[in-house]
């Protein structure tokens, strides 16, 4: 009993932490965008986005930021279904993807590298819709603080529905995790829908080599690499530019999807966000025997009680401090805290056992 009680209070300081570091980011609400002056590449990796890329480019073309100034390279992944380009006022082409590992996406952003004209490279994805001051934000922290990588924030877009409601309150956990890790100065995760860097120092870094035969992390893998080789050239935008994208439309996507973002996790060169995952883990795993636990020992109940009332405490004063960061809502908390436990162990099992599936793929 007392390993529960010790492995919630690791998790409570922990959680406590990354709450003071959303705190310390302090990010201000408004930004004061410069003259544009900065060359994008925007690189876009898709495979059978037919029904949202259009949304996209819609959003992209209502940029407030000089057309001349970027251009737009998709990058047609072995689609099953056919896209075809409309006209559009900037530099808009499709190019096909040259795989040559396990990643489909590090080799579609690589490709693009290769042909893109300008000297920063950005990249989203095809579920995707961009503030229109996307890139001029960019600009400006460009400008400003001489910068060689842009960390920006993504969240989901409004839907009904517990589904839903349970995606967006574990996705603004994960954002929060990324604010107070950059307010701590122990950064270790960013979201490639809303990630730029400048061309030559993606070349200086050697790109994704020694991470791509991981399926995904083309963008964390990238994070951990800078923060070894230049950490003061990277900014972190915080609430100032957020990516709005689509949650997953059902269970078995969602679980494939988290499976995916796990599995990476042994990964990282990093100790801090492995400690951080395994007492997340540790701690969901605990709530979950402690349910059991008085079944066979009436003598816990008051334990189990006890931990999962703290727990709570601690979970919502995250939630809430992310969701008033980022501006963005949080609702049905209490039966996505419910739940979370029992999704929470079934993800990490099946990184460590199984396999998941990703674009009609499995990995």
């Amino acid at each position: 009993m007392v390993l529960f009680a010790f492995i919630l209070f690791i998790y409570a300081a922990l959680i406590t932490q990354l709450a003071f570091g959303i705190v310390k980011t302090n990010k201000q609400t408004k930004i004061e965008i410069l003259s544009p002056k900065t060359t994008f590449s925007i690189i876009v990796p898709f495979r059978n986005e037919a029904e949202n890329l259009p949304f996209l480019l819609e959003s992209i073309e209502k940029l407030n930021y000089p057309k001349e100034l970027f251009e737009v390279i998709l990058v047609d992944d072995e689609s099953e279904e056919k896209y075809d380009l409309r006209s559009t006022i900037y530099d808009l082409k499709i190019i096909l993807n040259q795989r040559k590992s396990n990643s489909p996406k590090k080799d579609a952003i690589e490709t693009a590298i290769q042909i893109a004209k300008y000297n920063w490279i950005v990249t989203t994805d095809a579920d995707c819709e961009v503030p229109e001051n996307w890139l001029a934000i960019f600009d400006t922290e460009i400008q400003n603080k001489k910068a060689k990588m842009c960390v920006g924030s993504v969240g989901y877009t409004t839907e009904t529905g517990f589904l839903h409601d349970f995606q967006n309150n574990d996705f603004l956990s994960l954002q929060g995790a990324t604010a107070g890790s950059f307010g701590i100065e122990k950064p270790f995760m960013c979201n490639g829908a809303n990630f730029a860097y400048e061309k030559g120092f993606f070349e200086t870094l050697n790109g994704f080599e020694g991470n791509n035969n991981l399926a995904s992390g083309d963008d964390v893998f990238l994070l951990q690499k800078a923060l070894k080789s230049a950490p003061d050239k990277i900014t972190y935008l915080g609430n100032l530019n957020i990516v709005l994208t689509k949650s997953c439309d059902s269970w078995k996507a969602l679980t494939n999807q988290r499976v995916r973002w796990a599995s990476k996790t042994s990964a990282y060169n990093n100790w801090y966000p492995k400690i951080l995952g395994i007492i997340v883990f540790l701690t969901n795993l605990s709530g979950l025997l402690l349910l059991v636990a008085p079944f066979y020992k009436l003598e816990t109940l008051q334990l189990a009680i006890y931990f999962w009332v703290l727990k709570f405490g601690i979970d919502f004063m995250f939630l809430k401090f992310s969701a008033a960061y980022f501006r963005l809502p949080f609702k049905n908390f209490l039966s996505s805290f419910l739940v979370y436990p029992f999704f929470t162990v079934l993800v990490v099992v099946k990184a460590l056992f199984g396999k998941f599936e990703w674009k009609e793929r499995r990995f």
